[in-house]
């Protein structure tokens, strides 16, 4: 696991961050620990006081609610609130000055706000970019609400939202979405439009909601005719005002803002909100780590900023507690997995690459110790029919040969065998009947059989793998890759492979549990059509997946 570290300077001080460059990883944590602690300090709002002269929101011109509105994390008498003010959400100031904002909210059973269930304040400050979140309390279980936000004349757009049914209550079903990977440059966010307008209950997000790569003038593949986007979207994000520039691009999107809109959502990381492929406190890149440090900080106190989370998970510095738990009653039980930043480096240079005494080593982990042990904590005292584990990266074992050995994507828990097996000895250990892994990263959907041993394919098939296709990322795709012939040969535990763009849908109930795996024909042109590309069932008390 990653040891705990101080909160790093800002990088916007450039005297402390040419000061990191030349100073080695342990003495710029020991060394400038109190000054870097000092610097983010100074740009928090101080707990309990207001920290900059406040805006009265009447002189907002503009609609200050152009990025939508979102919620997330629903617990029984509870669900979080988000939007964040921005008249300007491609500038840098997003169109305000550096003062708080009064904002009224207002959560109601009917989307006419005719019978209020809870109304109240909050302050937009400048330090978070006038981002809101909202823990609205009190609620009861089990419940549809519709919430919207006002500043000064201007009134948000209405959301819904809902809240998890009552703990020990035994739900007959529960509908899910799974989602990931939304390149702005490669197209549209056209699954979306569809995912607003499907009937679910719950979205995981499971990662990659931004790409920290330059985004071309013209949008890159999205062909648009009536605009340019501003010059500094075309360079890789890199300060914290790069980070929440791009937030901006992306959840001005309409097809995104529709689906936040429409359903809570619950999100989880993988890389690219931050680097590509960055293990721990690695880079991709030969930076030196106390500059990645800076980088990172920046990268999860935007995402903070900008999704539907609530206190705990706000970060300190570089450090943010991303893995927690959720029941739905006593159907499921989600343990959001956060597979990125406490893993250890990538064996082998990362990529594909033969596994070896490296990938191999049993110190390796994916998850770091502490949530390991959380997670198989969790198993030991769920009480849940259903335990579904979102998280980023494939789980299940992926050759790209038919003859062995094979490569092995050391990104993935391929890299880290020692870190699956733990976890499956864990999840045998407490008894976990029903065991479903949701994941994304991979820019196509598959369907695993989660073998006891994957190198005997006549044992136990203890769980299943659902891997969402991405939203845009890899552009349109294809229905059968390249290798499609080579990977469902070489992996019989591999029921289900396509490289459309979309999402995955999952129905939970007390017998079975439905997978609908749903695909658009393009990205590159607005618009496209949705198609169930499968369906698979798997049976309660009885895992493995077989055609609906």
């Amino acid at each position: 696991m990653t040891p705990a570290r101080p909160t790093p300077p800002s990088e916007h001080d450039p005297e402390l961050r040419a000061a990191a460059r030349h100073l080695g990883r342990r003495r710029f944590l020991t060394v400038t620990g109190a000054a870097a602690a000092l610097a983010f300090a100074t740009n928090l709002p101080a707990a309990g006081a207001a920290s900059a002269a406040e805006l009265d929101a009447a002189q907002i011109t503009e609609n200050p609610f152009t990025l939508g509105v979102a919620s997330g994390d629903p617990l029984p008498g509870s669900v979080i609130l988000w939007t964040r003010l921005a008249p300007a959400p491609y500038e840098p100031d997003s169109g305000l000055p550096q003062e708080r904002v009064t904002v009224h909210w207002e959560l109601a059973h009917d989307s006419g706000f005719r019978r209020m269930a809870r109304r109240g304040t909050a302050t937009a400050h400048p330090e978070f970019h006038h981002s809101v979140h909202v823990e609205v309390s009190h609620l009861d279980a089990g419940r549809v609400y519709y919430y919207r936000f006002r500043a000064g004349s201007w009134v948000s757009e209405t959301g819904r939202t809902r809240t998890a049914p009552a703990a020990g209550s035994r739900p007959g079903a529960l509908t899910l979405a799974a989602v990931s990977c939304q390149a702005y440059h490669d197209g549209y966010f056209t699954a979306y439009q569809h995912l607003a307008q499907d009937d679910v209950d719950i979205v995981f997000h499971l990662g990659d909601y931004l790409y920290e790569y330059a985004v071309n003038s013209v949008g890159g593949y999205r062909n648009y005719t009536d605009r340019t986007l501003p010059a500094h979207f075309n360079r890789e994000t890199i300060t914290l005002e790069d980070y929440r520039l791009r937030y901006a691009l992306y959840k001005s999107d309409p097809d995104l803002r529709a689906a936040h809109a429409a359903h809570p959502f619950v999100v989880t990381w993988d890389d690219h909100e931050t680097e590509n492929n960055y293990a721990g406190d690695i880079p991709e890149n030969s930076v030196p780590p106390e500059e990645f440090l800076l980088r990172r900080a920046a990268a999860y106190r935007a995402y903070w900023e900008n999704q539907p989370l609530r206190r705990p998970q706000q970060p300190e510095g570089p450090d943010m507690q991303l893995y927690r738990r959720l029941h739905w009653g006593r159907l499921a039980q989600f343990d959001i997995l956060d597979t990125r930043q406490y893993r250890s480096n990538q064996a082998y240079g990362d990529g594909w690459q033969y596994p070896g005494p490296e990938s191999e080593d049993p110190s390796r982990t994916l998850t770091g110790e502490t949530q390991e042990r959380w997670l198989l904590d969790g198993w030991r005292n769920s009480q849940a029919l259903w335990n579904v584990v979102p998280q980023q990266v494939t789980f299940s074992q992926r050759y790209n040969t038919t003859t062995l050995p094979s490569k092995v994507s050391m990104d993935a828990w391929d890299g880290y065998p020692a870190s699956r097996e733990r976890v499956l000895a864990g999840a045998e250990s407490a008894g976990i009947d029903n065991l479903m892994v949701l994941t994304g990263d991979v820019h196509v959907g598959y369907a695993f059989d989660i073998k006891r041993d994957f190198g005997d394919q006549a044992s136990k098939t203890v769980g299943t793998e659902i891997v969402a296709t991405s939203v845009s990322s890899g552009r349109d795709g294809a229905d059968k890759p390249a290798n499609w012939d080579t990977y469902m040969a070489a992996n019989p535990h591999m029921k289900f492979y396509n490289g459309r763009r979309g999402y995955v849908t999952v129905e939970l109930g007390a017998g079975s549990a439905r997978a609908d795996f749903k695909t658009v024909s393009a990205v590159t042109t607005p618009g496209a059509p949705i198609t169930t590309a499968a369906s698979f069932v798997t049976e309660a008390g009885n895992q493995g997946l077989n055609p609906a």
